[in-house]
This record gives structure tokens, sequence and C-alpha cells, in this order.
């Protein structure tokens, strides 16, 4: 196709594909709802987009090159839109994001990172290995790569990492040839209506892990494994003992451990991840095990770990300093917030913790609003914000609130986002964390820079 138009361009793993095949030489163009940090740049890379559902700001070249057009559009964007409508209704070809990555998945080796939390992480970290190995890959990330600045990474070679996504059964359109499921929690529950289903889903992305691959499992996850083609199955744990584990594991200052990465027929002795939190060390033996079952020496797999900087807004530090720190991160499931706080406890122990929350979706505040409320509880103290709607209308009853009332702290109070900054302008700081995957990144650089001017006084 020499036209690439993408309907909801701005997302994290749209954004990805518009910049692969703008880089193929496709003229790319699209639409997304709002104008962000990630749509500047894929403008200033050549990508014409707009921000308003109007059919009539379509590029004449797309309207008028049907046969030479692909139109691709993420499921978060309604049925009624008018663009796709347009599109739709014009003959054109429409396909799912996923779809579109998995066509060009198909003439790769696929190495697939899936999971309800933990993915992100995991598969920038696998291709980062690949990368600073020498040995190559190109990525579809769900996170702006720290050591790339980038959520896409292009390589001449065969290997491709791809992030699985779960949601709308994404993750169906992939056939790796390594896969890493790292969890299969309750989530997407709009999509899914029970964990039953969620863990029927993940059950069938392994089954299309093609027969000489191969698939790693976090352990014990339990997953019905009856109708797999593959025939080695391995297991990773942060602790426990299995194929990959990690053993010998010291805390050093600022939450960096080191660790020994056991693996089957030998182990990497006093490893390092670049980036602190016990998690970070659970995603690490995830991608370590991928990358040693591809071939690559455990002693390079050893010296970039070490190298890896992160994901944006993925435990993401800020500012730290004796007078004050500040991370952000993403967890907006009940079991990444518990895994972030527990994290955080690791690294600033004898501090009072401060986290600012903005559920993302009714649906999930619904299905989940207790055990938000029970990991929110991990804190000292909370600002929670409303709401962030995404796709989604409101549900009658479903509001912060039911979050807030059943959170076991005497410190919380409840804003909205339009007060967030003065309220924190007043507040004095020690560990100030803020989570969740709606808008809440606005928030970052404000309050990067207010705290920074502060600790300057």
């Amino acid at each position: 196709m020499n036209y690439v138009y993408l309907i909801g361009a701005g997302g994290i793993g749209m954004s990805a594909l518009a910049r692969y095949y703008n880089h193929a030489g496709a003229v790319v163009a699209g639409y997304d709802r709002v104008c962000s940090k990630l749509t500047s740049e894929l403008e200033d890379e050549g990508i014409s987009l707009h921000y308003e559902d109007d059919i009539r700001l379509i590029p004449k070249e797309f309207t008028e090159n049907r046969e030479n057009t692909l139109v691709i559009y993420t499921p978060a964007v309604p049925v009624s839109h008018s663009e796709y409508q347009f599109f739709l209704n014009n003959g054109f070809r429409i396909v799912k994001r996923s779809l579109a990555l998995g066509n060009i998945a198909s003439a790769k080796q696929c190495l697939a990172v899936a999971g309800t939390h933990g993915k992100t992480t995991t598969s920038t970290l696998l291709a980062h290995i690949f990368t600073h190995t020498g040995v190559g890959c190109t990525a579809f990330l769900g996170g702006i790569s720290k050591n790339y600045h980038s959520n896409l990474l292009l390589d001449k070679g065969n290997y491709l990492v791809a992030e699985a996504d779960e949601f709308d059964r994404s993750f169906l359109q992939l056939f790796p040839e390594i896969a890493v499921i790292t969890s299969a929690d309750a989530d997407h529950l709009d999509i899914y209506s029970n964990q039953e289903h969620i863990r029927e889903a993940f059950s069938m992305f392994a089954s299309q892990v093609k027969g000489d691959g191969a698939l790693v499992l976090k352990k014990d996850l339990g997953l019905d494994l009856s109708s797999l083609k593959v025939k080695r199955v391995y297991e990773y744990s942060y602790d426990k003992e299995c194929d990959f584990y990690a053993s010998s594991i010291k805390l050093y200052d600022g939450g960096f451990f080191k660790f020994d990465l056991n693996f089957p027929g030998g182990k990497i002795e006093e490893c390092t991840v670049g980036v602190p939190g016990w998690v970070n060390v659970e995603n690490c033996i995830a991608a370590a095990s991928v990358a040693i079952l591809s071939g690559i020496p455990p002693v390079a797999v050893k010296e970039a770990i070490k190298t890896f900087q992160g994901v944006e807004r993925r435990f993401d530090i800020r500012l730290n300093n004796s007078k004050c720190s500040y991370i952000d991160d993403y967890a907006h499931h009940p079991k990444e917030l518990s895994s972030a706080i527990s994290s955080i406890r690791n690294i600033f122990s004898n501090r009072k913790i401060t986290g600012i929350f903005q559920p993302h979706l009714y649906t999930r505040t619904r299905d989940f609003s207790e055990g938000f409320a029970e990991s929110l509880s991990m804190l000292d103290e909370l600002i929670l914000l409303d709401i962030y709607p995404a796709r989604e209308l409101p549900i009658e009853g479903v509001t912060s609130e039911i979050i807030f009332r059943d959170v076991r702290l005497k410190n919380k109070i409840m804003v909205k986002k339009e007060e967030l900054m003065e309220i924190l302008a007043k507040r004095e700081i020690d560990v100030l964390v803020t989570f969740g995957a709606g808008d809440i990144d606005r928030f970052v650089a404000p309050i990067t820079e207010m705290l920074t001017e502060r600790v300057k006084c």
C-alpha cells in the first residue's frame, strides 16, 4: 500500500504502526481525538494529523486512491465515527491495529510478550537485550523506551519483538516463535465478562506458539495448556525455583538489586538491572529467558540488562534527592498498584509516600473498586482524582467515591484535576507518585518542574 491512514493515530500501538509505515516509504496520515506529545512527534516526523472527526479533513490523496490506501483503526474508535464510516461505506480496505501488526509480524520471527501487567517493561527490556547485544530486532512497544526514546525499533534482521495486547483479543493475531505470558489476572471485563474468559483467551494465545518454538510462563500461572502445539514450555519466577529464577538476591541503596539469574544448565552471577524495584527483577528474568532461548550468550545478556534505562511512565523516577522524590507510573489495575507500591516501599523505607491516582474506565472502576481500595491503602496518603472515561460513557453510581470510601487511610482526599497543582503547591511532599493510564501524564512535567524548584529553595 502506498497510502496508510490511521484512525486513532496517537495511541501507543497505533503510533508505532504510523512510524513503521512512514519509515517504509508510505504516505501516512490520520486522525486522533487529542493533540499530545506523541502526536506532535509524529507530525514532526512528517505524518499529517488532524484532531476533528471530519471527512473533509482527510487528505485528498487518500480519498482519491482507494485501491492503494490501507486504513487502520483502533477498537477504541466508535463505529459511529464519521471517518470510519466514510472509509467503510466507500470500499476501502480497513483493518484493526492488531491485524496490521499480525501481518507485519508474520514475515519475521516473532517474540511476543503478553500479560495483563508487566508486558510493556518486559518487551522493552527484551528489545533492548537484542539491540544492545548486536543481534538486533524490530520492536513494536507499548511504551516509550528511555534507551531509544521511541516505541518503535527498526532492524533489517529477522527478529520482531511485539507487545501482545489482550484487549479486544488483539494478541490472537500473533503466531510467535517464542512467547512470554507474565500474568492473566481479571481485567477488561467489559470485553471478557469474567476471569475465566480471560484465561481462556490467554490459553488460546499460548496455543498459537509455533510447534518448534518455546513458551515461557510465570510460575503457577495455572492456564489450561491442553491445546499447545509447542513442546518446549518453561516457567520463570522472581525467587521460586523453576526453569528461570533469581537467587542470592540483595537490595542496595536506591532500590537496585543484585542477584544470580538461574537458567536450565547454568547461572549468570551478580546481575543488576539498570532500573530499581523488585518487580523489574521479575520482568528481567522473563526477558532474559527469551534471549537465552534465542541463543544470546548469557554474558551478553548480563551486560545488556545492566544498561537498561526503563520505560517512560513505568516506575519512572523523575526526581530523587534527600529532600523530595517523585515517581510516575502507568499502574491502572489493583495488582499493578500493589506491585508498584511495594517496590517503592523497598526503595524509600521509612518515608511518607503520597499517591495520586486517576482511575481509568468506569467499567474497571466498577469491577475492581475493592481491589483498588485495598492497594491504595498501602500508601501513607492518597489524592484521588475523577475517573478518566477514555472510550466509555458514564455508568450510573460509578464514581471515584466507590474506591475512596473503602480506602483505609486517615489522610485521603478527592480532588478535581483542575485543583491538583494548587493543592500540591500547598502540601509538604516527601515521596510523591502519580498512578494511572488516563491523561494524568499531562501533570508529570509540571509536577517535576514544581518539585525541582522547591528543592532548590
